[in-house]
């Protein structure tokens, strides 16, 4: 730990790579030399604009996005694209297929309905609590898209590779798995991420989006809901979220630069995640609630043999430098998010903890 600083598990907001916190502290009073803070400058400044054009320049390159692609930067986090994406995409006549697979998908399910539109769950995972992924899924052919959660962050489920869509452009709310490891960009037509949980603090949506899929908006949607006002506004039609948007630049540059790009990254990821459920597996303590076909790299859920245990586990472990392992309130248990920025160090020292809590308590 450096300066009082605790193992950070939370999973959103989360833990930023240390390299970027001490990045901005550096520059947090002047930033560039502007005499300003980088809360400070104008959206409208050269400063900003050199913000902006760079973290759109690395999500290219981390992504490998070509021309087809528009990099935007949204407020109202991935709940706002719950009903930006059929808005946007949805036509009076179109029907969606949506994947069920945890709390977030079924929200976005939700909400497109509440608006009127047609939208079809050719496969869930409800029928065992969200535990896994579904596989061979039935998705529509004349669907106008496909919605799918990639990571499941309160089940704990990830799918391991995109789904076969016959085509049919994939959406995709990344919000939680979003630059952990390389993609098959061709599948999608739009992905959509909160930042705070993987690439950045709270109070920006990054929003990738295909060219043709942008040409499906209707006249009638408010301004601010459309994706071709960000478009046409280089994300910037009113002000945007800086600091936010400065910190996701930031991370970007630490992927790229310090990382050395998605590839290595998802070797990290999968060496952390095979470490602590290599632990879950050999353990006749703790148990693993996702499916280990559909585990997610991200988020490690567990449970423990009973709730006073695993009250007393989050607890000691906070009193041990262990912070964020409580499970989501509506499902309870154990959770350690193991986002890009945890390193394997954080990682086996939640292992070593858990290994001495089980022999004192098992």
């Amino acid at each position: 730990m450096k300066e009082g600083r605790i193992v950070n598990f939370n999973p959103g907001p989360a833990a930023l790579p240390l390299p970027v916190l001490e990045e901005i502290r550096e520059s947090f009073l002047n930033y560039a030399g502007s005499g300003m803070s980088v809360t400070e400058i104008s959206h409208r400044s050269s400063w900003f604009d050199d913000i902006i054009d760079d973290a759109v320049q690395r999500t290219r390159r981390l992504l490998g996005l070509d021309d087809r692609f528009h990099v935007l930067f949204v407020q109202g986090g991935a709940s706002m694209q719950f009903c930006m994406v059929p808005m946007n995409l949805l036509g009076s006549s179109d029907a969606a297929d949506y994947v069920n697979t945890g709390t977030w998908s079924n929200k976005a399910i939700q909400e497109a309905r509440a608006m009127g539109k047609t939208v079809r769950v050719p496969a869930s995972s409800e029928d065992r609590n969200f535990s896994y992924i579904p596989k061979d899924i039935p998705f529509s052919t004349d669907a106008a898209y496909c919605h799918i959660t990639s990571n499941n962050t309160i089940k704990g489920t990830q799918w391991a590779t995109e789904p076969d869509t016959g085509g049919v452009p994939l959406v995709a709310d990344m919000s939680s798995d979003i630059m952990s490891r390389p993609i098959d960009i061709d599948r999608y037509g739009l992905i959509y991420a909160g930042a705070q949980k993987n690439i950045g603090p709270a109070g920006v949506c990054m929003v990738i989006l295909r060219q043709d899929l942008l040409d499906r908006a209707q006249d009638t949607i408010p301004t601010m809901l459309r994706y071709d006002t960000y478009v046409k506004k280089n994300s910037m039609y009113n002000t945007p979220p800086v600091f936010a948007v400065y910190t996701v630049q930031l991370v970007l540059k630490w992927l790229e630069e310090t990382v050395g790009g998605l590839t290595e990254m998802e070797a990290i990821n999968r060496r952390k995640a095979e470490h602590l459920y290599a632990l879950l597996d050999e353990s006749g303590f703790y148990t693993g609630t996702a499916d280990p076909d559909s585990r997610s790299r991200m988020n490690v859920t567990f449970r423990l043999p009973s709730e006073d245990l695993e009250k007393r586990f989050v607890q000691e472990a906070h009193e041990q430098g262990l912070g964020g392992l409580k499970g989501h309130r509506s499902v309870g248990g154990c959770r350690a998010s193991i986002y890009n920025a945890t390193d394997m160090k954080g990682v086996e020292t939640l292992t070593a903890f858990m290994q001495e809590f089980e022999r004192q308590n098992g």
